[in-house]
């Protein structure tokens, strides 16, 4: 199927799902293709009558859906996990489309997606609480969770798939209802995840979906309405400061999953050959348009020449390319805007004294920008306090370690980190005395289903996945009994 007839087949033009029905809205706004520039559909624009109105249809099927046992919710999102999985080649063309990334990266999106519906699926079932004699012994309390109510999901552009299965799936175990925002520039699979979630049976109403290029409007109505008991937002740091400052006029329930700036350490004694297989994970996956990108490479200063020519032969290898051609292994940037912005930050990285090491070529249409490998860069540069979003990868020479753990924690955001080292108590060590909420150790990734996700400082507050992402979307509740 070709991914006109794909996205025919989501009904684009009647983007917004409210109350289990789809609903065109009263204009549309454009989605492109990142590879190529060119436009790929128009997709209902919603506005603030239809935020409210999916708050209505949420507000309206919460008490039923609260009420429903926990295997009666575990059996959705069981059945929405079999189902993503089924249709993994339709969704990672979606991806592929709207986002740009490789066919590779996409699909694995799709797998990585699914699973948090498998994951929570379990974990609906296994409700924990307390029982237990008060230390007066006149009193027994029972420790119980329920659901927070209506939760507002917004989520960014760069995992359309991930992230939002990444807050449907806990809110829906825990028992609350959704309306769901995702970004404008990449709304195609969110419409196809909440049409799946429907197919496995989730009841009309519970998941509501508000596709619209007018975030602020529809953000701005949800934090208002005293219905919404929780907002769960992934994004900027600039953003997310002002989601709570709107949420603290109400006092909602608030997890922000905000900024990164990862350092990836090589101490003197890592296995180069594995620290530069993890660097490639860490930096380029999805074009290196992730919160949890490495941003920053401290290597010491013994193995750098090394590190750096392995690390440059292996950028300098890599197949920039449109999603449709299989052998791409890097995609576009999001944006014109986005890929003129990581240009200009090089230029001025090279202008400050560092050096181009190494590049791959890129093509010369659509949003494409080249992988490069900087050197000499100064520890004070600009580069290394921004939050990249591609695929460049400055590299400092580190031969002090308390040195390096300033450096590394002179940050404010505190995501992600990644420490390479022969000796594991060496990582440990450093991992320990760096401020940042997970830690990559002789590997480049860190995100899973099973653990939790979530940063330090401005990166945000609050932790998504494991059972401390149920716990997010619920009340705790006790009861003092007496004799």
């Amino acid at each position: 199927m070709s991914i006109t007839d794909i996205i025919t087949g989501l009904r684009p033009a009647e983007g917004l799902i409210i109350g289990g029905e789809s609903k065109a809205a009263a204009s549309t706004f454009t989605v492109e293709d990142p590879a190529t520039a060119q436009t790929l559909t128009e997709v209902a624009d919603g506005d603030a009558a239809d935020a409210t109105a999916a708050v209505d249809a949420a507000a309206a099927a919460f008490p039923a859906w609260a009420a429903a046992t926990p295997r009666f919710r575990a059996d959705i999102l069981r059945r929405a996990y079999e189902l993503m999985v089924a249709d993994v080649d339709r969704l990672t063309a979606l991806i592929c489309a709207e986002n740009g990334k490789s066919q590779a990266d996409a699909r694995g999106e799709v797998i990585y997606a699914a699973e948090f519906f498998r994951w929570f699926g379990e974990e609906a079932v296994r409700t924990d609480g307390g029982y237990g004699l008060s230390p007066s012994g006149l009193a027994r309390t029972i420790v119980t969770h329920r659901p927070v109510g209506v939760a507002a999901l917004i989520t960014p552009w760069n995992f359309p798939a991930a992230m939002a299965t990444r807050k449907i799936a806990p809110a829906l175990a825990a028992g609350c209802t959704v309306v769901l925002k995702p970004a404008a520039l990449t709304p195609l699979t969110a419409i196809a995840i909440v049409q799946i979630l429907e197919q496995a049976g989730v009841p009309a109403g519970v998941v509501n979906l508000v596709n619209s290029a007018k975030s602020a409007e529809i953000a701005s109505t949800w934090l208002a309405d005293d219905r919404v008991k929780k907002v769960s937002f992934t994004g900027s740091t600039g953003v997310g400061r002002i989601l709570l400052e709107q949420a603290s006029a109400r006092i909602v329930n608030a997890s922000m999953e905000l900024g990164g700036n990862a350092p990836f350490v090589v101490t003197a004694d890592a296995d180069v050959d594995a620290a530069v297989e993890g660097a490639m994970v860490a930096k380029f996956r999805n074009s290196g348009q992730a919160c949890t990108a490495a941003n920053r490479f401290y290597v010491h200063a013994d193995i750098a020449d090394e590190f750096v020519a392995r690390f440059g032969e292996a950028i300098s290898a890599l197949r920039v390319g449109p999603a449709a051609d299989e052998a791409s292994q890097i995609g576009p940037m999001i944006s014109a805007g986005a890929a003129k912005t990581i240009r200009e930050l090089i230029a001025t990285t090279v202008d400050a004294g560092a050096s181009v090491a190494a590049t791959a070529s890129a093509p010369s249409t659509g949003h494409f920008v080249a992988p490069a490998l900087l050197t000499g860069v100064p520890a004070d540069a600009e580069i290394l306090q921004t939050e990249i979003f591609g695929p460049v990868a400055p590299v400092v020479v580190w031969d002090d370690e308390d040195q390096l753990v300033e450096w590394v924690n002179g940050t404010e955001y505190g995501l992600a980190a990644y420490v390479y080292a022969g000796r594991l108590q060496d990582a440990l060590r450093i991992a320990e005395r760096t401020d940042a909420g997970m830690v990559g150790i002789n590997r480049g990734i860190v995100s899973d289903p099973s653990a939790p996700f979530g940063g330090t400082k401005q990166s945000g507050l609050g932790r998504e996945g494991a059972r401390i992402g149920l716990h997010e979307f619920q009340e705790t509740q006790y009861f003092s009994v007496g004799d």
